[in-house]
């Protein structure tokens, strides 16, 4: 699984997800991306089972990216105990994922075979996701120029 080798600090507070993506929000390596549409946490598990669902599907052809990591650890205090005595120890690696964050990226496929991948990959993710392909996004950023240039 999916886990850091060795972290500053092993229990971190929960924090907040607001805001879109600021980092991690282009396609950098593949032809079509799998991108969030909301906010979320995406443990080690999920990562794990959406990666050999895709490569199952595409029976390793092509090349894939996974484009997020799980830094953060999420603690819980076992069942039946009482109230106090301090905090759980770390259980579960997740990712903090906000929305326009690019997860997974395939590339050296057909482009059905791609989304269909991305579309499997996409039932194992806790949260909501949308197919992107690289030149889609080409087309949008060269009409924005062109509106901002007339």
């Amino acid at each position: 699984m999916l886990m850091p080798k060795r972290v500053k600090r092993r229990k971190l507070h929960r924090g907040r997800m607001r805001g879109k993506a600021t980092r991690g929000n282009k396609i950098s390596y593949g032809d079509f991306a799998l991108v969030a549409l909301e906010p979320g946490w995406i443990t080690n598990n999920q990562i794990e089972a959406a990666r050999v669902a895709m490569t199952r599907f595409t029976k390793k052809g092509g090349k894939m990216w996974i484009d997020i990591f799980p830094h953060k650890s999420v603690t819980k205090k076992p069942a039946n105990t009482r109230m106090g005595s301090g905090k759980g120890n770390p259980e579960v690696w997740v990712a903090v994922v906000k929305p326009g964050r690019v997860l997974y990226e395939i590339g050296g496929v057909k482009e059905e075979e791609a989304r269909e991948a991305l579309r499997l990959a996409s039932h194992k993710l806790p949260i909501k996701t949308k197919i992107v392909a690289k030149a889609d996004v080409l087309v949008e950023e060269k009409k924005v120029e062109e509106e901002g240039t007339a």
